[in-house]
């Protein structure tokens, strides 16, 4: 690498309005070199590197930020639209909203190389092919053909990390490029990008919360907090002697596992909340041919599973993307048919309005809080909604006392609140919150209807470390305190030791290991659950 940094940033300031929310952030970069860039949300790691591009709209930025001689910031528009995407690319956290859903995979690699590469369509077409293989994607003319929604998270990030690739740039922006998918995807996808950096001599700058990561693909890692830079260095000097109070912090915060699993067990086991035997969900396929004029085939997407899940535990289900385990979650809560037995306190899901009982008794919050919560609803409306369905003789003081008690009780408003504050806050929308305060609004919109079983699904995985690990602490004080089961479906393997009672390892839609989470995790008998164990560890 040379002694000359390829980006060299230098009391980089960014302000939204009156607020400053980058403060003289200095940075270098040489080619050829790994740096993260590391902090929770809202420590202005995102901000800070579109920034050099100037790709925050409304940001007023001042600073300098040499990139090969040239001062990104001086650049007029029309010398930076030459730099952006050409010498410097990016890639984006969430492929599925950067990707344009109504033009072929194909077809937006090659407008980049067009446009800043001036190929033909036709040497377009075939360099397309080139970087879809050099990306691992199998059968890249069909995948070439293929749009946004045909494709798997982690096809989706592979077409993008070759859109961004298409122009060979010099330094390459990497945004949570992994934090949507499951471990071994993440491993996959890191070493994929590692080679690609190697044999193309590329800087990276790879902004993320997740600190395996880091130590698995950085040589030197920075970390923000409120804006400024706290701590920097290699990676081995900062994660084995942190400085700093906020790395200490963040280190910290990996989940650990609180559960008394010496408890000795009831006299009288307990009839399970949930019990399935036999639990299969087959999905119709076309079949080719004349065959497929008469008859469909049959996928299967999880078959044949057993489990039982007493009052005030919690299962986990842990498996790749694809294992079925997100279909599992979908049949316990009676949205998908199945075959084999489903039991749910002791009733079968009847469908309809027979299920409204049941239904108040089963909850679920999901992954991503920002979709799943309405953003034309206020945060009065969200958190009762459930109480106009199942509580229909409450008025409207009455339902909002339940509302400011279910808040309350997640921490998102502090008991010595004034009424008058506490109602104005009820009034705000779901963009006005962080993404932990969104999760914390999504568990107590089911926690409302006082249920006995919350469906998880990946409910932490959409967060930083730090607010990971409170998000966790709330749901397993929630536990204690009102007796609920969890079914935990997620990918990471640290949630599952913080969480889970007993955990389920799902591959193909079939469940390759089942045991007490301390057992399965310390000593695993099954190859996908060593697997699944060595992509969560760290180095």
């Amino acid at each position: 690498m040379s002694d000359a940094p390829l980006l060299d940033v230098q009391d980089l300031r960014v302000r939204f309005g009156d607020q400053d929310v980058v403060h003289g952030l200095q940075l270098q970069l040489r080619a050829g070199e790994k740096l993260a860039l590391v902090g929770e949300s809202g420590s202005g790691k995102t901000v800070s590197a579109l920034s050099l591009l100037r790709l925050v709209p409304e940001a007023s930025v001042t600073g300098r930020a040499h990139f090969a001689g040239r001062d990104l910031l001086a650049l007029s528009e029309r010398g930076l639209r030459a730099v952006r995407g050409d010498e410097v690319a990016c890639i984006f956290q969430e492929p599925m909203t950067a990707l344009n859903p109504l033009r072929s995979i194909g077809d937006q690699i090659a407008e980049v190389l067009i446009l800043k590469k001036g190929l033909t369509g036709a040497e377009a077409g075939q360099r397309v092919l080139e970087l879809l293989q050099s990306t691992g994607l199998s059968e890249p003319e069909r995948r070439a053909r293929a749009y946004p929604h045909q494709l798997s998270g982690g096809q989706r990030q592979r077409a993008m990390i070759a859109m961004a690739l298409a122009s060979e740039p010099r330094l390459l922006i990497a945004d949570e490029p992994t934090t949507a998918l499951d471990a071994s995807l993440r491993g996959q996808i890191l070493a994929l990008l590692s080679d690609l950096q190697r044999q193309r001599g590329m800087a990276v700058l790879l902004i993320t919360h997740d600190l395996h990561l880091v130590r698995r693909f950085a040589d030197r890692v920075a970390v923000m907090e409120r804006g400024q830079l706290v701590e920097q260095g290699d990676v081995a000097s900062v994660f084995e002697r942190p400085q700093h109070p906020y790395t200490r912090k963040l280190l910290d915060s990996r989940p650990r596992r609180t559960l008394d699993d010496a408890a000795p067990p009831p006299a009288s086991a307990p009839a399970p909340l949930l019990q399935a035997q036999g639990l299969t969900v087959a999905y119709p396929t076309p079949l080719p041919g004349l065959r497929g004029w008469f008859r469909r085939g049959r996928f299967e997407a999880v078959r044949g599973v057993d489990w039982a899940l007493p009052p005030g535990r919690t299962l986990g289900v842990v498996g790749e993307s694809g294992s079925g385990k997100s279909t599992l979650a979908l049949a316990a809560l009676g949205l998908l048919p199945h075959e084999g037995r489903l039991r749910v306190m002791g009733r079968a899901w009847a469908g309809g309005i027979a299920d409204r009982p049941l239904r108040q008794q089963v909850q679920v919050v999901f992954q991503d809080p920002f979709s799943s919560l309405s953003p034309r609803l206020t945060v009065e409306q969200i958190v009762g909604e459930g109480l106009r369905v199942h509580a229909p003789g409450l008025d409207d003081a009455a339902r909002r006392v339940r509302v400011l008690r279910a808040l309350r009780e997640v921490g998102l408003l502090p008991e010595d609140t004034p009424d008058g504050a506490a109602v104005a806050w009820l009034q705000r929308y779901p963009h006005e919150f962080s993404g932990g305060q969104r999760q914390r609004l999504a568990i107590a919109r089911a926690l409302i209807v006082e249920p006995r079983l919350l469906v998880l699904d990946e409910p932490t995985s959409a967060l930083d470390v730090t607010v990971q690990r409170q998000v966790i602490e709330l749901l397993l004080r929630l536990q204690r305190d009102h007796g609920l089961s969890y079914l935990l479906i997620t990918h990471d393997v640290d949630v599952i030791w913080a969480m889970a009672h007993e955990v389920m390892v799902m591959q193909a839609g079939q469940v390759v290991e089942h045991g007490p989470t301390p057992q399965v995790l310390r000593t695993p008998a099954h190859p996908c659950t060593r697997a699944l164990i060595e992509a969560c560890a760290p180095l």
